[in-house]
């Protein structure tokens, strides 16, 4: 059973954590996000509402895992338009795998506390109506991978503590949310994460996110080392099998990767028309939306409960200001998938006048950096509803204000679920069927019927095993 076998793999993942101890329980000055200097009290010893089973003293907190990331990247406090030289750290890379230690999955495993226990940390996680603003958690896992990724590589560091490397999120590789309609906005969320696979330059990072010591949320990210200007590749740490389960793990990692290449060659509707199944239904479709009275195929009526696609659009225009920067002087990318996340709730939220549940994010790829100051344009656009979820896809856009020129930064797609309080069967009601205009919204409809489906069967699958 595909939940009873989750919920094992994750029990038994934790004898893999090694959170790093803090005997630290001073109070510390945090910028939060508006840019208002708060102080936020450090609970060590003395949190009772851990969440997480154990005592937030052997634990690493979000903050102290921003400020291990700022130190090993030799990152300044402030910003300044140019990047720390780093260049006299290149010799401490190697051209080879054979020439760096070999590293264990249990030396890159890790957990990390989000305490919204403590209430000056908590109000930026919380919704409007008193629930978990998913698109923070997407911050805080975007920046435990490199944390974990930095981890695995650390024998490489100079003599003052920093790393050679630079390390870039490439890809998400699908993000699942499990009962995250109960998660307690009082109580920490523990992120445990660890190193799965090791290519050459690349490392898929596994990483879970649990409270009351159950897991609501799993997802794998595959970061890229660059070096340290960030202008080439890097040789990272292989990864040392010690057993059957890691053997397994990493054969796991290398297929997923081999899959994902296979699939977007095959499946991409940029590159392969659609099957003839796909047709069909678009013309049937297209067919539903034509006057009955009317011999013209340009006469087109909207059926009962529906909307048209091109209807469901909303958008944000985004300056990227320097609070939002990474290390390397680029907007951050876990920022850059909040905003997304928030953009697609609030158009489903319109969409439904219901609110929306997050249930899954699919693969988000970074095809091109975002670099600070620039105009980062964002588009929501509800694709397909099989009710009581839907898709919303949402695409990412760097504009050169002086061209006009716009290039594709990522291009999202999130599944919620919305379910009338009364009686969910009622969903149909609520959630309304949406209709393509043109060809173009067709393929945009086919490709999130694909989508949709998969998380369908996987909800489907989950359900039948509890």
């Amino acid at each position: 059973m595909r939940v009873n076998k989750l919920a094992t793999q994750f029990r038994s993942f934790s004898s893999y954590l090694l959170g790093s101890a803090s005997s630290s329980q001073q109070q510390l000055r945090r910028n939060d996000s508006s840019g208002n200097w708060v102080q936020f009290a450090r609970f060590a010893t003395t949190s009772t509402s851990d969440g997480g089973g154990s005592s937030q003293s052997d634990v690493m907190d979000v903050l102290q895992m921003r400020d291990f990331i700022m130190k090993v990247c030799g990152a300044t406090q402030v910003y300044s338009e140019h990047v720390s030289q780093r260049e006299q750290l290149r010799s401490l890379l190697r051209d080879s795998q054979d020439d760096l230690e070999a590293r264990t999955i249990s030396d890159s495993a890790a957990t990390v506390t989000v305490p919204l226990s403590n209430p000056l940390f908590r109000e930026r996680y919380l919704n409007t109506n008193g629930t978990i603003r998913y698109g923070q958690l997407l911050e805080q896992l975007d920046s435990f991978a490199v944390h974990i990724s930095y981890q695995h590589n650390s024998p490489t560091l100079s003599a003052d503590g920093r790393s050679p490397y630079s390390m870039v999120t490439a890809m998400v590789d699908e993000l699942i949310l499990r009962n995250n309609n109960h998660i307690d906005t009082t109580c920490d969320i523990k992120m445990h994460g660890h190193v799965s696979w090791v290519g050459k330059s690349s490392l898929e990072i596994t990483m879970y996110m649990s409270q009351h010591e159950k897991m609501f949320l799993e997802t794998k990210f595959l970061m890229v080392a660059r070096d340290a200007s960030g202008s080439k590749s890097a040789v990272v740490h292989p990864l040392k099998l010690t057993s059957d389960a890691d053997r397994k793990m990493f054969e796991s990692g290398a297929a997923r990767k081999l899959l994902y290449q296979i699939e977007t060659a095959k499946e991409s509707l940029f590159s392969t028309p659609p099957t003839v199944d796909e047709m069909n239904l678009v013309h049937y479709m297209f067919l539903q939306t034509l006057s009955s009275t009317s011999k013209s195929f340009s006469s087109r009526i909207l059926p009962e409960h529906s909307a048209w696609m091109d209807s469901t659009k909303m958008k944000n225009a985004i300056v990227c200001f320097p609070q939002s920067r990474n290390v390397h002087n680029k907007v951050f990318g876990g920022f850059i998938m909040r905003m997304a996340l928030e953009l697609g709730w609030a158009n489903a939220y319109s969409f439904t006048k219901k609110r929306p549940i997050p249930r899954a994010i699919d693969d988000i790829v970074f095809h091109a950096p975002v670099n600070i100051g620039a105009l980062l344009l964002m588009s929501s656009q509800v694709c397909v509803v099989d009710p009581p979820y839907y898709l919303v896809r949402v695409r990412a856009e760097i504009s050169n204000a002086k061209t006009g020129e716009l290039t594709t930064s990522n291009v999202f797609h999130f599944t919620f679920e919305s379910t009338p309080d009364e009686d969910p069967a009622e969903a149909e009601k609520i959630v309304p069927f949406v209709y393509p205009k043109t060809y173009g919204e067709s393929m945009l409809y086919l490709d999130g019927r694909r989508r949709l489906a998969k998380q369908i069967l996987r909800f489907k699958e989950e359900m039948e095993d509890i």
